[in-house]
């Protein structure tokens, strides 16, 4: 199979545009026209993997965490880093890494978390902006629907739980057609006006591709007047973190004990238990402190996650327990994610998941 089809499917789950812009998701060594037999997945690519890969005869790593987050100035095999990208090019094996595009989206690391601690009614705890985009379009009156439908087939009007949204007003346009020009109506050099529905509708911007084109290919004017605004409001199935609903409410050590037996983690840091109990759960895969916020202003009795240094246990300030089991224990079940996502369309490409745990911190217990 080609690497890109396989690169396609994944990124119509979690798109590229999604991540953040400190990060470096996406094919990292390799090209996208070679062709790839086998696939070995892991939540990082370090020496072993690498070596596992090869010792497999798979030519593709898929990982959670990018090797590569900035530039790399020499291959003298001094880090780890080098190490890793020279052994791969060396020995033709693709690397590619789907990072915080895939924390952000809603079935995603977050819901992976959600599933395994029981948590209903999931919603994203802080919803990404500057995703959405708007096309502001003039057709003639008698040809707007069939154009709103094709606008609506390549992606765009959809907003939450509803599809085929468009805002439609009607006016006049006017214009005059030049010599050499093929005027859909009226006459050459002659001022024309023509009865038209301005049509506004939304679409995600990895989208516009697609949406322009049924545009241009539906639109029966030879030049097409259309306006393309960014627009800052939320998309509420897309952002950082999720919070839930236990199905019942459980006392603080119940809660964690909990949390430790369906993360499998070995030790859970947390701040003081309250006396209230928790059933409204805020969770993020990774280093999720920047959440702490957004989780308390959400109402949750507790916010689990990793990565909290000492003085930011201090700012949950009684309001909610932090339950910070570890970045790896987080994101422990992302391979299988990734793994469940690829079989579901190519049920018969070989794909395993690594046998090394690259967990770089150990506890003494």
């Amino acid at each position: 199979m080609r690497l890109s089809i396989l690169i396609k499917h994944l990124e119509a789950f979690a798109p590229p545009n999604y991540q953040e812009d400190y990060d470096n998701s996406g094919l990292l060594v390799g090209s996208p026209e070679q062709e790839v037999h086998a696939a070995l997945v892991a939540l990082d690519c370090t020496e072993q993997v690498v070596d596992e890969a090869i010792a497999l005869g798979c030519n593709l790593i898929i990982t959670h965490h990018p090797i590569v987050f900035k530039g790399l100035k020499s291959f003298t095999g001094k880090t780890y880093v080098e190490r890793v990208v020279e052994k791969a090019i060396r020995h033709n094996l693709a690397l590619y890494a789907i990072h915080t595009n895939l924390d952000h989206v809603k079935y995603g690391v977050n819901g992976v978390i959600s599933e395994r601690l029981g948590l209903k009614n999931l919603k994203v705890l802080k919803p990404k902006g500057g995703l959405l985009k708007k096309l502001v379009t003039f057709c003639p009156t008698e040809q707007a629907e069939d154009l709103r439908l094709a606008l609506f087939a390549a992606g765009a009007g959809h907003i939450s739980g509803y599809s085929d949204c468009s805002f439609n007003a009607e006016g006049t346009g006017t214009f005059k057609a030049g010599e050499g020009s093929d005027p859909y109506a009226g006459e050459i050099g002659i001022l024309h006006h023509e009865p038209e529905t301005r049509i506004e509708t939304v679409f995600v911007a990895q989208d516009e591709r697609k949406v322009l084109l049924a545009l241009f290919e539906n639109h029966p004017y030879e030049e097409v007047a259309y306006d393309i605004y960014g627009l800052e409001n939320k998309l509420d199935a897309v952002g950082a973190g999720m919070i839930g609903w236990l199905e019942h409410e459980l006392d603080g050590r119940a809660f964690l004990g909990l949390v430790k037996e369906r993360m499998d983690a070995s030790v859970i840091r947390h701040t003081a238990l309250l006396p209230k109990k928790i059933r409204k759960v805020a969770v993020c895969g990774g280093s999720g402190s920047f959440l702490l916020k957004d989780a308390i202003a959400a109402g949750a009795d507790a916010f689990v996650t990793a990565d909290f240094k000492y003085h930011e246990f201090f700012d949950a300030d009684e309001k909610l327990v932090i339950a910070d089991i570890g970045h790896f224990e987080s994101e422990q079940f992302t391979s299988n994610l990734l793994i469940d996502i690829i079989q579901e369309n190519f049920p018969n490409f070989a794909i395993r998941l690594t046998e090394h745990n690259t967990n770089p911190i150990n506890y003494f217990i």
